[in-house]
């Protein structure tokens, strides 16, 4: 049996021990979906918690793999929910990071064919990155439709308007090595207040990934490139004084793991205290594993009292 010295114990913390923690960051990182709001309504006391830490000087910045919307139209839904001190520039969102990687990493010439939503190409062209506009008859094919000449990247993210033909086009473009293969992010699938699911980018993604014979290179969580859009705008942030909180191993707490952070799991989504419990004493899956639980975000306001 492996020795488990060194081997994260996930443990929920409570009282002083969240007060406790709290004082000894100055940067929080909270997820969205599953830890602030469900769609359109938000986890209870997640609000007071969000604009209490923001009243006491605290950093908070929201990092989200959700590419659907840009982020003044996140503004306002935290408004509307109740985060009243909530500003764009706390947002950090797949869509944006994406804009930022092909703006001033890639410094991209040319187009992007883009498998995503509208938010998605408001957010590239707010970055000045221009889109390969949709002018397909609806009858098109692979066989008979217009491809664009100078288009230097492809970018996958979540698509409820998905065809066979944008995969197809994308596969296309896809075939010239020069050319770029970005996905906002790799979840693979979210729930849905239904019970039921809803395909991720990640689906779309590996679809692509096995079209094309290539590997996306992902922007958002759980990879680094996500923080290091959040540290060059916010100099001397030190990743020792940071708290992740998330609902989900797999990303958020795998995030934190690689970037360096403190992690909190909370409750209210995607992952249980069971999934956690499964990976404590695995060495390979240590990074899944997060240093603190709490069942919501609620139980931070504890330390507000």
């Amino acid at each position: 049996m492996a020795a488990t010295y060194g081997f994260k114990a996930c443990r929920k913390i409570r009282g002083a021990q969240i007060r406790g923690l709290l004082e000894a960051k100055e940067f929080f990182l909270f997820d969205c979906d599953g830890v602030l709001w469900h769609g359109e309504k938000a986890v209870a006391g997640a609000a007071q918690v969000v604009n209490s830490l923001m009243r006491q000087g605290k950093n908070v910045v929201f990092v989200t793999n959700n590419s659907t919307r840009p982020r003044d139209k996140y503004v306002h839904k935290f408004y509307r929910l109740g985060f009243t001190a909530v500003a764009l520039e706390h947002i950090f969102s797949s869509s944006y990071c994406s804009a930022l990687y092909l703006r001033d990493v890639a410094k991209l010439r040319g187009q992007v064919f883009v498998v995503g939503c509208d938010g998605l190409r408001d957010e590239l062209r707010e970055a000045g990155i221009p889109c390969v506009e949709e002018a397909d008859e609806p009858d098109a094919t692979i066989y008979d439709c217009a491809l664009a000449a100078d288009v230097k990247a492809v970018l996958v993210g979540h698509d409820d308007k998905l065809t066979f033909l944008k995969l197809a086009k994308a596969s296309c473009y896809l075939k010239d090595p020069n050319c770029l293969f970005l996905a906002t992010d790799n979840d693979p699938w979210h729930p849905l207040s239904s019970g039921r699911i809803l395909p991720g980018s990640g689906s779309l993604m590996a679809a692509l990934e096995v079209a094309s014979g290539r590997k996306a290179t992902v922007i958002g969580k759980p990879n680094r490139y996500m923080f290091e859009c959040i540290s060059s705008q916010f100099p001397g942030m030190d990743p020792a004084q940071c708290l992740m909180v998330g609902d989900r191993l797999e990303t958020d707490m795998l995030f934190g793991s690689n970037c360096g952070l403190d992690t909190m799991l909370t409750l209210t989504g995607v992952s249980q205290m069971e999934e956690a419990h499964q990976y404590e004493n695995s060495e390979e899956y240590q990074s899944l594993v997060p240093d603190y639980v709490v069942d919501t975000i609620a139980d931070l306001l504890s330390a507000f009292e």
